[in-house]
C-alpha cells in the first residue's frame, strides 16, 4: 500500500490530502506538493482511522498532549479519562508514554478511547520488557526494540519518536563538553546511552536505520526522530551534545523522506528565549524544512508548578519562528505525574501559545479583531463564540455575575466602554469597513 508521500510524489491527491487543505484553507496541490517535499505530514495508520492532521509548512501550529503511567502510578484509567480530557480541551495528537503496568493494555485503551492520532515512544516498552526479563535495560538484545516498533505500529500508533540520531558520536561530544549541568532528562536518551556505553556498540537504531524506516513505512506511520540529547537546563541548551544528535537527526530525515516515510524532527526542551530563533532556524535550514515538534521549549529553570506558562512562552516564540507541533508542559512537570486537571491546563496554555505564534507567523489576527470588536460593543455571546478558552470564559463569568448584564465585576457601575459607546458608535463602524 502507498504511504502519503509516494501518493503525493506521484502527482495523485488522497483523501487525507484533501481533508488537511480544507481545514488549513489551503489548495489541495500546496498540501500535495509539501507532503511530497516533506515539508508536512499527517499522522496516521492504515490499521486505525483517526482525526486527519496536517502538521507542518502553512498548517496551523498543532498541540500535542502527553500522558502515560509510571512505576509509581498504575492508574489505566486515570490515564483514559487524561486522553479524552486532552482530546476535549483542543488537543491535536496524543502521546501515549506509559512506562509502567501492562503497556500493551494501556496503549490499546487509550487507542480506543480517544480519535486523535496518537503516537509513542518504542524504547520505554523495550526497556521496561528488558528490565523485567533480563533484570535491567542495558542487557536488552538490540532485536528486542525492532519486535515493538512493529508491535505497536501493528496497534495503530500514528507517529513514532524514535531515537536514532544518538550515536556514539554523540556520547563522545557529551563526555568531551564535561557531562552537562542538568544531566540527561531524556528517558529514551538516557538509557539509550547507557546501553551503548555499557555494551561498548553503537545504537541499532542508528545502525540499521533503514530496517526502522521500513517498518514505519508499511504502516505509513510518521517517523519522528526523538531528541534524546535534549537539554535538562537552560545552561545546557544548544551545547555540543544536542547539536550534533540534531544533526544527525537532520540527515536521516532525508534518508527516511526518500524511502517514502514521512518524517519529522524533535527539538529542544530547556533554552533561553534568545536562543529560540536560531534553533529553529538551523532545524530548517538542515532538514530542508522538515517539519519540527518541540518541547516547550521551557525557558526558565526557576519555576516548577507553573512550567505550563514557562513553556507557553517559549512555545509562542518557537511558533512565531517557524515550529510546526508544540508538545506541552503541565504545570506538574518536574515534580509529578499528571492529574486530568494538570492536562487540561497544559493543554489551553500551549493552544494559546500556538495561536500567539500563528499571528506571528502567518500574519492571521482576525479572531483577535474579532473578539476586541465584540468585548467593544459589549457583546458577551459573540466573545465567548470566539474565545479558545471559551468554558473558562464562561465559568469566571458565571461566578462572579455582574448587576448589570452588559458589564462585568471589574468595573461595574465605571465601565469604561459602556460609558462612551454612545459617541463613537458610527464612527467605529465605519472604521470597521476599512479594516
Amino acid at each position: 500500500m502507498a504511504t502519503q508521500v509516494e501518493i503525493a510524489r506521484s502527482g495523485n491527491i488522497s483523501d487525507e490530502i484533501r481533508k488537511v487543505a480544507e481545514d488549513e484553507n489551503l489548495t489541495a496541490e500546496d498540501v500535495r506538493k509539501g507532503i511530497a517535499d516533506g515539508r508536512l505530514v499527517i499522522p496516521n495508520n492504515i490499521n486505525r482511522k483517526s482525526r486527519i492532521v496536517g502538521i507542518g509548512k502553512g498548517a496551523r501550529t498543532k498541540v500535542n498532549a502527553s500522558i502515560g503511567t509510571s512505576t509509581d502510578i498504575i492508574d489505566f484509567d486515570m490515564e483514559v479519562e487524561k486522553a479524552r480530557v486532552a482530546e476535549k480541551t483542543g488537543a491535536d495528537t496524543l502521546m501515549e508514554l506509559s512506562t509502567g503496568g501492562d503497556l500493551d493494555e494501556i496503549r490499546k485503551r487509550v487507542l480506543d478511547a480517544v480519535t486523535l492520532p496518537v503516537g509513542s515512544v518504542p524504547l520505554y516498552q523495550a526497556f521496561a520488557i528488558a528490565i523485567e526479563k533480563y533484570g535491567s535495560p542495558i542487557k536488552m538484545p538490540p532485536e528486542l526494540i525492532f519486535d515493538v516498533i512493529e508491535k505497536q505500529c501493528e496497534d495503530g500508533i500514528a507517529f513514532m519518536a524514535v531515537h536514532c540520531g544518538i550515536n556514539l558520536m554523540t556520547i563522545e561530544r557529551l563526555k568531551k563538553q564535561g557531562y552537562r549541568y542538568g544531566g540527561l532528562v531524556s528517558r529514551g536518551g538516557a538509557y539509550m546511552t547507557a546501553w551503548m556505553s555499557y555494551n561498548k556498540k553503537d545504537n541499532p537504531l542508528y545502525e540499521q536505520f533503514d530496517r526502522v524506516v521500513e517498518i514505519l513505512r508499511k504502516y505509513d506511520v510518521v517517523l519522528s526522530l526523538g531528541n534524546g540529547m535534549r537539554a535538562g537546563a537552560v545552561h545546557d541548551s544548544s551545547d555540543r551534545a544536542q547539536v550534533q544528535e540534531l544533526i544527525i537527526n537532520t540527515e536521516i530525515a532525508e534518508i527516511a523522506r526518500d524511502m517514502g516515510c514521512q518524517t519529522m524532527v524533535e527539538g529542544p526542551g530547556h533554552i533561553p528565549i534568545d536562543e529560540i530563533e536560531a534553533n529553529i532556524i538551523l532545524q530548517k535550514r538542515l532538514s530542508n524544512d522538515a517539519p519540527y515538534y518541540v518541547l516547550g521549549p521551557i525557558v526558565t529553570d526557576v519555576a516548577p508548578g507553573y512550567d505550563h506558562i514557562t513553556a507557553a512562552i517559549g512555545a509562542s516564540l518557537a511558533t512565531a519562528y517557524g515550529a510546526d507541533l508544540i508538545c506541552y508542559v503541565t504545570p506538574s512537570e518536574h515534580l509529578a505525574l499528571p492529574t486530568a486537571e494538570d492536562v487540561k491546563e497544559g493543554v489551553m496554555a500551549a493552544r494559546i501559545a500556538a495561536h500567539v505564534g500563528d499571528m506571528i507567523k502567518y500574519k492571521k489576527r482576525d479572531k483577535d479583531l474579532a473578539i476586541s470588536i465584540a468585548r467593544r460593543d459589549l457583546d458577551w455571546d459573540k466573545q465567548f463564540e470566539i474565545a479558545i478558552t471559551a468554558d473558562r470564559a464562561k465559568e469566571i463569568r458565571r461566578e462572579r455575575a455582574p448587576a448589570k448584564e452588559e458589564t462585568c465585576t471589574m468595573c461595574g457601575e465605571f465601565c469604561a466602554l459602556r460609558m462612551v459607546s454612545g459617541y463613537f458608535k458610527k464612527d467605529a463602524k465605519k472604521s470597521m469597513v476599512a479594516v
